[in-house]
């Protein structure tokens, strides 16, 4: 639905400390579960709009915005930052750091966009308490920390977020990318993968680099695997099926002259069909084992570090969605695309208690950042800010609102 013309008044007379409001949180990322700072200032600007908070999986912040009878509407934004040194060369760049869980220290930056979805989230409250003439019903907003560890959206449930909560009927949720600034980009049916996370710690023999003949040597070992899991997808799933399987870390050894004793790697497997999903991961632990009783070392360690579900956006709720975001925005300005191979925890709210969500994406660039050679910088990358902040920040509250409204508008 189109919004009431008042609500773009207050968005464009509030702009500038939109913008304000951004950057200061932007300079402020805080990692994963560690979001002390963040959840004390969403906590302050929802008190300060007279609602009540509730604080759940550590630094999860809640508040339930009453407004009458009405339907109940969840709205879901994450707050945490990545382990990323920033190299925007923005005059509000991060410098924060943080401590990661082995306890190294680490450079902290919202690769990924979240200090918008924090924004966002905090203004679409502000403007439905202030403009309650409008609507009728409750809506739950959801601050969500851990997104990228996946630890966030359980934590929150683990804490009892839906036995003490009123449930909603339907919730939403949004994310900034390196999309045109002004458009949405929204998915009927799955709309991201399922995601699983690995470690590997591959267990030899050491001894001096002089003398391999006394060593297993984990490297090598290490390094066949790797190579061999690059099969998975080309060899061993259809090409009517998405997966894909990256190798993003490798560790061993300490100094040039000794074959290590150990070596570590972590990969990261995307997948859409469950199905699929148990072939990949049954195939890479069988290359795993395989390849360690092929140079005689010992049986290697394999862990599960984390998991995302699927991401599933309702088909009938996603059309809803769409029809009132192009009804705000102009059709032009509406994209419908299939799903997309990055992951999200965001599902585990609706999947938690059967009811069905919205999931869709916000461009941040300007046009001319699509004219030259190379694309806009991409979420976990060091360079990753939208250059057109204002539209940014304006479409995501317009398309927030629309969607909420939709349901709960009068």
């Amino acid at each position: 639905m189109s919004l009431h013309p008042t609500l773009r008044e207050s968005i464009s007379a509030d702009l500038d400390r939109i913008v304000a409001d951004y950057k200061d949180f932007h300079r402020t990322p805080e990692l994963s579960m560690q979001e002390t700072r963040t959840a004390a200032e969403i906590d302050a600007r929802l008190t300060d709009l007279g609602l009540t908070t509730h604080t759940y999986g550590g630094t999860g912040v809640v508040a339930v915005i009453e407004n009458g009878k009405g339907p109940v509407i969840g709205y879901r934004a994450d707050i945490d930052g990545l382990p990323i040194a920033e190299d925007t060369g923005l005059d509000y760049a991060s410098t924060a750091e943080g401590i990661l869980p082995g306890g190294e220290t680490t450079a902290v930056m919202h690769g990924c966009g979240h200090d918008t979805h924090i924004t966002v989230g905090l203004y679409l409250a502000k403007y439905l308490v202030e403009h309650r003439q409008l609507w009728s019903g409750t809506v739950v907003m959801l601050f969500q920390p851990g997104e990228e560890t996946g630890a966030g959206a359980r934590a929150m449930l683990d804490d009892g977020l839906w036995d003490e909560i009123v449930r909603p009927e339907v919730i939403y949720g949004q994310h900034v990318w390196p999309g045109r600034a002004g458009h949405i980009y929204a998915s009927k049916g799955t709309a991201m993968a399922m995601s699983d996370c690995i470690k590997v710690t591959v267990r030899g023999r050491q001894a001096h680099g002089s003398q391999p003949e006394n060593a297993v040597d984990p490297i090598v070992l290490g390094a066949y695997m790797i190579t061999r899991l690059q099969s998975v997808v080309s060899r061993e799933i259809s090409g009517r099926d998405m997966a894909v399987v990256t190798v993003g870390t490798f560790h061993g050894g300490l100094k040039e002259n000794i074959i290590p004793d150990s070596a570590v790697f972590e990969l990261n497997i995307r997948t859409f069909n469950e199905d699929v999903r148990e072939v990949v991961l049954d195939r890479v632990r069988r290359i795993i084992l395989a390849e360690a009783l092929a140079s005689g070392a010992p049986e290697p360690l394999i862990e599960d570090m984390y998991r995302f579900p699927r991401c599933y956006n309702d088909p009938d709720e996603a059309e809803a969605f769409i029809a009132s975001a192009a009804s705000e925005l102009g059709d032009e300005h509406v994209h419908v695309e299939g799903p997309v191979t990055g992951s999200e925890d965001f599902g585990a709210f609706g999947d938690a208690i059967d009811v069905p969500y919205v999931y869709w994406f916000f461009g941040g660039y300007s046009p001319a950042e699509f004219g030259g050679d190379e694309p806009p910088a991409g979420n976990h990358s060091p360079f990753f800010a939208p250059d057109d902040i204002e539209t940014t920040l304006s479409t995501g509250l317009r398309a927030g609102l629309a969607a909420v409204l939709s349901k709960a508008g009068k």
